[in-house]
């Protein structure tokens, strides 16, 4: 362990826990922080699960080009760009099943579903400035949302600012990076209208790796009545970027911005002109209506259009998916002061139709039909809930979901079948009940049980080696979890602390062909066990006197300590070794500071520990620090017009590290090298 590592370690007493928010005003009391994941508003330090917020400040303080720095903040979570655009993300898990996209997490867009029937999740299409603010919910939790095995996250559009505004924002930095954004907000006494829009380029800082991106989005929140809301959304995202494809050892240390190079029997990533292409079209209403005094209902209808298309070494591919979601529940609340409780019941129901068509790729250009098929997948699940708040200080929950999954499909090309073939699981039922007891001001301790269940993604049934694998099970396990949290009378402080035992049977886990084509197989079960803590502490609270108006210092620390079970591939055996994708130890450590004229100043650490490349465990990916920094000024130009200007940089030590490494790589091409020491500086105009 070297001496900055060790320091980082030693320092967690004084880090943070992610649902802290740094206040919007320099104010002396800090606000206690809510959190609206379990249906209702509640205050996180009350629930009895792993929760944690990205708030608009913390969101601020990071790079606005990208999810990956903000998400990475928050232990147990583990997000890569492989290159720009290409997003992953796993909470408490390996990328195994994630060769791109996200999959095993469930993600919602305000209370629309966002990912589709078939499990696949364009989370990379979102332009972070559009979104308010980032709820994640750690560990297998489908007794709301339904079939998951690492956990939700819920992206919200809108604030609860109520202010008319305009705002035009511009930075640029290394590399080509061009990104622009501009929102409005108009507020009346029946309405909230909020618009959003951005384009973002970039170079790329390898060969073949342009990204561009264009995002609109669109959120109308009506009063119908004094008891009926209605919210109307609408998003659009066009994005397309280069994939510059992996390399090895060698070639990385000799010329990290090569692609994919030739190979005797396969051309390169640039003569076949690898790169995906993204559109998606999301329409949703959200009604809430309160039927009496004491029961509500919420009830979304939302329709989703993407389309898709990959050219690859092997093959053009090409989809395009309708999905159509419905999600609807019930709240009775009752009791009095010393038993206050909820009663939640309701259901959600999704189909995505998919064609997914596989063509010669004959360097970029779309040629003769390989195959052509046609799946269709529903899923949908009942839930209830009940919780109830004893004494003030006693938090309990108990839930459960009935869960149903299956997809139909039929070739097109060449055999013309005419009728689908179906495929359907068992209904699971997946339990959870939890419970959260302050045994003294300001400290609560916490314990949960619940049971993951995870159907593989159309993306697994039918991967890029273009065989539906109908005998690919869904992968099942129970977590048991225990965690603290404490914070101080003004909230300044605060520390939030769990640990975990995840045990998963039937595991999915992605193999490569020769050829770099993939398919996906059950390999036994892994064994999770970790330990996340997370803190924050204002050392000098914000205030509006002195040259120092405010001095925080955060820090997240995960220990992971997975491995496989049960896991043989022919005469091969995997058990025993440490899970592939997973590194060990992952702290992330910041300072924050205010000072005069609205002046700020942000600088964040983040060290990750090796990571396995490969099951057999034989190629380890190094150890890398990454630092970074931020510094801002505020100016008001009018009454209403604020000026904002800033500048950054990333990897300030300059470190050559692949954020993001092909796992089990045919060839040893393992990497995807990151920019090395980058910069970027903007402004903001709000008015």
């Amino acid at each position: 362990m070297n001496k900055l590592y060790a320091t980082l370690f030693f320092a967690l007493p004084f880090c943070t826990l992610q649902a802290q928010t740094t206040p919007q005003n320099d104010t002396d009391t800090l606000k206690t922080i809510s959190v609206r994941s379990y249906l209702f508003s509640q205050p996180v330090f009350k629930i009895p699960a792993a929760v944690s917020i990205l708030s608009p400040a913390q969101l601020k303080m990071q790079t606005d080009n990208s999810m990956v720095s903000s998400m990475n903040t928050i232990p147990g979570v583990k997000m890569e760009e492989r290159s720009p655009g290409s997003y992953r993300l796993s909470l408490r898990g390996s990328l195994l099943r994630s060769p791109f996209g996200v999959r095993d997490v469930k993600v919602y867009f305000d209370d629309i579903p966002l990912t589709d029937a078939g499990g696949n999740t364009y989370l990379n299409a979102l332009d972070i400035n559009s979104l308010k603010s980032i709820e994640v919910l750690k560990g297998p939790d489908g007794s709301l949302f339904g079939a998951n095995s690492g956990g939700v996250v819920i992206l919200r559009p809108t604030s609860t600012n109520t202010d008319n505004y305009g705002r035009v924002g511009f930075n640029g930095g290394s590399y080509n990076l061009l990104h622009q954004n501009a929102a409005v907000q108009n507020v009346n006494a029946k309405n909230q209208f909020n618009f959003d829009q951005s384009y973002q380029s970039y170079g790329g800082y390898r060969d073949h790796s342009y990204m561009r991106r264009h995002y609109f989005q669109a959120v109308n929140k009506i009063s119908l009545s004094e008891k009926d809301q209605l919210k109307v959304i609408a998003l659009h995202a066009d994005l397309k970027y280069q994939t510059p494809g992996g390399i090895t050892l060698a070639q990385m240390n000799t010329n990290p911005r090569l692609s994919r190079q030739a190979t005797p029997t396969l051309p390169s990533a640039i003569t076949q002109d690898i790169q995906i292409s993204t559109k998606v079209l999301l329409g949703g209403i959200i009604n809430e209506a309160k039927l009496t005094d004491h029961l509500k209902n919420v009830t979304s209808l939302s329709v989703m259009h993407v389309d898709f298309a990959n050219p690859f070494i092997t093959n053009y591919e090409q989809r395009m998916e309708d999905t159509y979601s419905l999600r609807s529940y019930l709240e009775l609340d009752g009791g009095q002061e010393k038993y206050l409780w909820k009663l939640d019941a309701g259901l959600e129901w999704q189909r995505t139709n998919s064609s997914i068509n596989n063509y010669a790729n004959n360097q970029g250009v779309r040629g003769n039909e390989q195959k052509l098929d046609k799946i269709n997948s529903g899923q949908h699940f009942f839930f209830s809930r009940y919780s109830a708040d004893i004494f003030t200080k006693l938090h309990v929950e108990a839930a459960l979901s009935l869960n149903y999954y299956g997809y139909y499909f039929k070739n097109i090309f060449p055999l013309a079948q005419s009728g689908f073939t179906p495929r359907k699981f068992t209904p699971q039922l997946m339990p959870r009940v939890a419970l959260s007891y302050e045994f003294l001001k300001g400290w609560a301790a916490r314990a949960s049980l619940s049971r993951g269940y995870s159907t593989p993604t159309t993306a697994e049934v039918r991967p890029t080696d273009n065989i539906i694998n109908t005998d690919l099970q869904a992968q099942t396990g129970w977590n048991y979890e225990a965690g603290i949290r404490m914070h101080n009378a003004d909230n300044s402080l605060t520390v939030d602390a769990s640990v975990f035992n995840y045990r998963i049977s039937n595991a999915i886990v992605r193999r490569l062909h020769p050829d770099d084509t993939e398919f996906y197989i059950n390999a036994g079960g892994t064994d999770q066990t970790g330990v996340e803590v997370a803190a924050s502490d204002w050392l000098i609270r914000p205030k509006n006197y002195g040259f120092v108006r405010g001095l925080q210092l955060n820090t997240a620390y995960t220990l992971s300590r997975y491995f496989f079970r049960n896991y043989s591939v022919g005469a091969t055996n995997y058990s025993g070794n440490p899970l592939t994708g997973v590194p060990r130890h992952v702290i992330v450590s910041s300072v924050q500071v205010k000072l005069p004229q609205s002046v700020y100043a942000f600088v964040q650490h983040n060290y990750t520990a090796g990571i396995p490349l490969n099951d057999a465990n034989t190629v380890f990916a190094p150890q890398y620090h990454l630092l970074q920094a931020k510094a801002g000024w505020s100016h008001a130009l009018s009454a209403k017009t604020k000026l904002e200007l800033y500048a950054g940089a990333d990897n300030l030590l300059n470190q050559r590290y692949s954020l993001g490494n092909d796992l089990n790589a045919v060839g040893n091409r393992y990497y995807n090298p990151s920019p090395l020491r980058n910069y970027y500086a903007g402004l903001n105009v709000t008015f």
